[in-house]
């Protein structure tokens, strides 16, 4: 097998990532004379990629790919069209970063084990025949990558070993210097697992659950460390010397929830692992109310990137994330520690301590709520809901632990979705699709080991008839005090039906 990888290594190995599309034009790029000569089975492909339309840039990958073989290579087609999927569910733009692309193609061989792709723009699963066929060849032992002209070829191969030593060499190739930008971090490539949900059958929801969605153990580990480092220099360094002091830092999102996708926050995932964004709320003394919050956070901001950039934290290299916004409510930002090999995006975002001292158990005084439907009538609905961090997470948190499985399964369809629908709009809020979830399980199973299929399938059918949903919760507030009341009901009778903008509607519990 090395003698496939010669050339490759002893020019393309060592060209500097932003030389890549260089490269391939002086390099990779046949002549025209050359072009003539190629074979069937290629040309076979420049028709599949025409029909996808593919950009100019996948084309020039798919050359990039054709140096890890001589002539005889006899995964050529396959690595082409793994090519042309890892574009297809991770980028999809025809201006893309090349060297994002080539390690996100190198990442799905090293997991050529669970690769299950095919196409149906030349044949589907409408007609019984051809649908039972499908469904027979994407049962089979993987790697799984079906000729998008031809049912019945697998060009995945039979030979293991094949794959195994392409493996060995994508690893190797994709921890090279060639991939590190010139602040000392890492190109990142997309989020783009080896097989799709829709090939996948109820009864092995969960593996694939586990499999591709549930975070390593020992990733959230090191994210709770680097947390807590975040959350000492905020208490114990960056405002004292200042009148200002932080209340408390509250770790929110899904990390906090427990439903964070495995996605490529993980080292055993990937070869160049990134996290999910980790969010921070940060409570201040100086917010006294919900329009302090308005009027100064944006100075909060500034002040704690400031010290961030005069006072580094230790072990960290930090990067600050650009903001159009002249009153951002948020701080993004990169963390990269040698000591983890990782990065890990946070957001950080002042908030007003509406709750005070929560207390488990209890609801809130309802004056909270109050006080937010009067603040809420010059603002918009969902400006203040890091003041309830707390009430969120813990409404996800204290779920049995399959339900927060099949959270992590509906939340890995929305991106699909996302993913695929989002140049005709935008799509209702993931949290809402969370809620339904919740709502789903309460009123449908309610049982700690329900069936991950029904269960799926029964938030489905929910979606399906958004037109009819209407779902709240009294945990946190009711119908008892007037004004609630009457704010409540208002809700409940305004805003069935929406139409235009976000096609579900719930009061956040």
């Amino acid at each position: 097998m090395s003698r496939y990888f010669w050339s490759w290594f002893s020019n393309l190995y060592s060209e500097p990532a932003e030389n890549l599309d260089k490269f391939i034009q002086n390099n990779l790029q046949p002549p025209k004379k050359e072009l003539e000569k190629i074979d069937e089975r290629i040309n076979t492909i420049c028709e599949f990629l025409e029909k996808q339309q593919s950009p100019s840039q996948v084309k020039g990958i798919v050359l990039c790919q054709k140096q890890l073989k001589q002539d005889s290579f006899p995964l050529q087609y396959a690595l082409e069209l793994l090519t042309v999927y890892a574009w297809e569910q991770g980028s999809g733009e025809d201006d893309f970063n090349i060297d994002e692309g080539i390690l996100t193609v190198l990442e799905l061989i090293t997991k050529y084990k669970e690769l299950c792709i095919y196409w149906t723009v030349n044949y589907d699963f409408e007609d019984e025949t051809i649908r039972n066929y499908l469904q027979s060849q994407l049962r089979k032992d993987r790697p799984i990558i079906l000729d998008p002209a031809d049912p019945k070829r697998n060009v995945g191969g039979n030979d293991p070993n094949l794959w195994q030593q392409l493996a060995k060499e994508a690893k190797t190739w994709s921890t090279s210097s060639a991939f590190k930008k010139e602040n000392s971090s890492s190109w990142k490539p997309w989020d783009v697992l080896p097989a799709s949900l829709y090939v996948t059958q109820g009864h092995m929801l969960d593996k694939f659950i586990y499999d591709f969605l549930q975070p390593e153990q020992e990733s959230l580990e090191q994210i709770k460390n680097v947390v807590n480092t975040i959350f000492k220099f905020l208490t114990e360094k960056c405002f004292k010397d200042s009148t200002m002091t932080v209340k408390k830092v509250v770790k929110a999102g899904s990390i906090a929830k427990g439903t964070a996708l495995k996605s490529i926050s993980d080292p055993e995932w990937n070869l160049n692992p990134r996290g999910s964004d980790v969010d921070l709320v940060v409570f201040f003394n100086c917010f006294q109310n919900y329009n302090d919050q308005i009027a100064s956070r944006a100075t909060i901001i500034k002040e704690i990137q400031k010290q961030l950039e005069y006072c580094p934290l230790k072990d960290f290299e930090i990067e600050f994330a650009d903001t159009k916004w002249k009153n951002p409510r948020v701080l993004s930002f990169t963390l990269k520690s040698k000591l983890l090999n990782r990065c890990q995006e946070f957001d950080l975002l002042p908030a007003f301590d509406a709750l005070g001292p929560q207390v488990s158990k209890f609801k809130p005084d309802p004056e909270t709520y109050i006080k937010l439907i009067e603040s809420s009538k010059c603002n918009s609905g969902s400006e203040f809901s890091t003041c309830f961090t707390e009430l969120q997470r813990d409404f996800i948190r204290t779920r049995t632990t399959k339900l927060k499985s099949l959270i992590r399964l509906m939340k890995h369809w929305y991106k699909q979705c996302h993913r695929k629908l989002k140049k005709k709009g935008s799509l209702p809020p993931k949290y809402a699709v969370e809620l339904l979830t919740v709502y789903a399980w309460e009123q449908g199973s309610g049982v700690h080991d329900f069936d991950t299929a029904e269960g799926f399938l029964t938030v489905l059918k929910l979606i399906m008839r958004y037109k009819e949903l209407c779902i709240y919760w009294t945990i946190n507030y009711d119908f008892q005090n007037e004004i609630i009341r009457d704010f409540l009901l208002s809700q409940l009778t305004n805003s069935r039906y929406p139409l235009q903008r976000n096609p579900f509607f719930f009061p956040d519990p």
